[in-house]
């Protein structure tokens, strides 16, 4: 009961990456992840794909073409660098502190990006780490959030030649703002168990060093970013704190309704290759080149399918 299958499958695992999907702050959500992976002996890398312009960076920070290196003192061009942020946090807590960061590009540069990135670190893991749940979606659901920075990311890693490769999810609930209806995301978690490919769930707890050094991380980037923090690392530090309902810490959220509840505060955690073949578009964007390929891509799917109507919570 306490050998989860995603622990056991990382317990033969030396070297792991940790990379955000979705792109923005997802990287801050594998952080309880990571910091509990290198407590336990592993060697943990972190990326992230990024939301910010990548391109205005100097030359000498490019490790390969679309693999940037990112280190504290890296000197930004964008006011939004989360990547930056967090190589801040990780050096003054005595962590490896780099980040690698991919820009917004289609799947075939991304999926040479990860190889090449794989191959420098020798990794013989990458897990891909969504804040939300958006990435279990297959296609016909009544929502599907904001899919295409977390497709790409799960189409490049699907294609990588690496030993073990999972998916975690923190964050449960923070998406219905973008229309995803959380009981199919039970019922896709479902189906994954049925195939073999749920590895379990489990809580980052503020008592355990990892989850306390998650919520000063994000207080940080908080502090760094007040005009423009993360909705979804803040909910879920919420949630870890134990707070519950609407609760209130950035403007970004006025006029809408937060429900912060535990659930928000656990991981999910799949098989990646099993969720990528149940994709019912994925193959489709193997050929990309452009992130807004990607997008047009998926409209067209989306024009093509019925989606599965939403359902209620029944109790």
């Amino acid at each position: 009961m306490f050998d989860m299958p995603l622990s056991a499958r990382l317990e033969r695992s030396r070297r792991i990456l940790v990379a955000g999907a979705g792109g923005g702050s997802d990287v801050y959500a594998g952080l309880p992840l990571a910091l509990s992976l290198r407590e336990a002996g592993k060697e943990v890398h972190l990326a992230n794909l990024s939301f910010s312009h990548l391109d205005a960076l100097d030359l000498d920070v490019w490790l390969f073409e679309d693999v940037a290196e990112i280190h504290p003192d890296t000197e930004a061009r964008d006011w939004y660098f989360p990547e930056g942020c967090l190589s801040r946090w990780l050096a003054t807590h005595g962590q490896p502190s780099t980040v690698y960061a991919f820009p917004k590009v289609g799947v075939r540069p991304l999926r040479a990006a990860y190889a090449r990135l794989a191959e420098h670190l020798g990794l013989d893991a990458v897990v891909l780490v969504d804040g939300g749940t958006d990435i279990l979606m297959r296609g016909d659901e009544a929502g599907l959030g904001t899919p295409a920075d977390d497709m790409a990311s799960l189409a490049a890693v699907h294609a990588l030649d690496v030993p073990e490769k999972a998916v975690v999810c923190l964050g449960f609930g923070v998406d219905a703002y973008h229309g995803v209806n959380h009981v199919q995301v039970l019922e896709n978690l479902a189906a994954l168990e049925r195939d073999g490919a749920y590895l379990g769930a489990f809580s980052v707890c503020r008592s355990t060093k990892a989850g306390a050094l998650y919520l000063d991380a994000v207080a940080h980037a908080q502090a760094e970013l007040p005009a423009y923090p993360s909705i979804v690392n803040g909910s879920i530090a919420a949630a870890v704190r134990g707070e519950f309902g609407d609760v209130r810490f950035t403007d970004r959220t006025k006029g809408s309704e937060l429900f912060v509840n535990p659930l928000m505060a656990l991981y999910f955690a799949v098989d990646l290759d099993a969720l990528a073949r149940r994709s019912l578009y994925l193959d489709r964007l193997r050929d990309t080149v452009l992130m807004r390929q990607v997008h047009s891509v998926i409209e067209a799917f989306r024009d093509e399918v019925t989606p599965r109507p939403p359902k209620a919570f029944p109790h």
